[in-house]
């Protein structure tokens, strides 16, 4: 924490680049993915997250950043940001592809920044900023660029429409306990209790058993998407919206695709056509008037601490 008289002045390069970095790392998952898809669903889920967990309370450790029990009102933000960005969202994806192509469900999901540009100002007591939503409209219609469309029926739409649901909650939840958990408490509690949950899950609708069936190659992605996509990622997406808000954040969500492409690109999938090469152009055009840094005096996005309380005042709850 910084204790001198002055604040710091923002670096908008140093808040956004945690974020950009774990956008490319979840949209790298896409890739590692497809090796777990006939695999225990809730299973092998439950298996990541509660690795990540003890990673995340490791890294805590070492870098001695105390991690706070939720208290009150928290329990709910911390297990809505669980059961929707983690659990909720798996299963949106996995039941979305059954009746939609993949790039529907990959559209829906590239759309979170227009939902973020509006809620997440909101959420934290400011006006949402017009030139950010429409900097979210060009980073979407990118990304629909880079995705393409496909074929859906109504289901498809449903599972579509929940999936992004649940990745705007992801962020949006975890506004209210950012400033006392910060992004090391937000992702710690937020990953056991999605495990939990899942662990649940595989109790009622699958055989544990069937989780030690899983070969190498399935063995070492689940690894990667727990250390790298989960304990890794979190923790930078999170510091990104304490930084800058979830607004602003929001807006790098449109990386994501650009990374699933290049990626899958490099491991066999082809090289992109016409489509996909404007598309990085559009994204990068939205990404680049969204997230210029706010004009000199002022610090919109970034999250203030709250006022202490007088002394002999009970402090207010949260």
């Amino acid at each position: 924490m910084n204790t001198s008289s002055s604040p710091r002045p923002p670096g908008p390069l140093r808040d956004l680049a945690p974020g950009v970095l774990g956008m490319v790392l979840v949209g790298s998952s896409v890739s590692v993915s497809r090796s777990l898809v006939h695999a225990p669903l809730f299973a092998t889920q439950a298996v990541r997250y509660a690795a990540a967990t003890l990673l995340l309370i490791a890294f805590a450790r070492v870098a001695r950043v105390p991690v706070l029990r939720p208290r009150g009102r928290e329990w709910l933000w911390l297990a809505g940001i669980a059961a929707t960005g983690l659990v909720l969202f798996n299963v949106a994806v996995v039941r979305g592809v059954a009746h939609a192509e993949p790039a529907v469900i990959a559209v829906a999901v590239a759309s979170v920044p227009v939902l973020l540009g509006v809620l997440g100002p909101l959420l934290e007591g400011r006006r949402p900023s017009r030139r950010i939503l429409v900097a979210a409209v060009v980073v979407v219609a990118g990304a629909v660029l880079v995705e393409g469309t496909g074929r859906t029926d109504a289901a498809g739409v449903a599972w579509a429409a929940l999936a992004l649901a649940c990745e705007a909650a992801f962020t949006l939840l975890a506004v209210p306990v950012l400033r006392r958990h910060g992004p090391w408490g937000v992702s710690v509690h937020a990953v056991w209790m999605g495990a939990v949950m899942l662990a649940v899950l595989t109790l009622l609708t699958e055989r544990p058993a069937d989780v030690l069936s899983l070969g190498p190659v399935r063995w070492a992605a689940a690894g990667y998407l727990a250390v790298m996509v989960t304990a890794v990622a979190f923790l930078l997406w999170y510091r990104t919206v304490a930084a800058v808000g979830a607004g602003r954040a929001g807006l790098l969500t449109g990386v994501a695709p650009l990374a699933a492409a290049a990626i899958g690109a490099l491991c066999g999938g082809g090289t992109p056509g016409p489509p996909v090469w404007l598309g990085l152009v559009v994204v990068v055009a939205g990404l680049a008037a969204g997230l210029r840094g706010p004009r000199q005096g002022s610090v919109p996005g970034r999250m203030r601490p709250r006022p202490r309380p007088h002394k002999g005042r009970a402090p207010a709850s949260p």
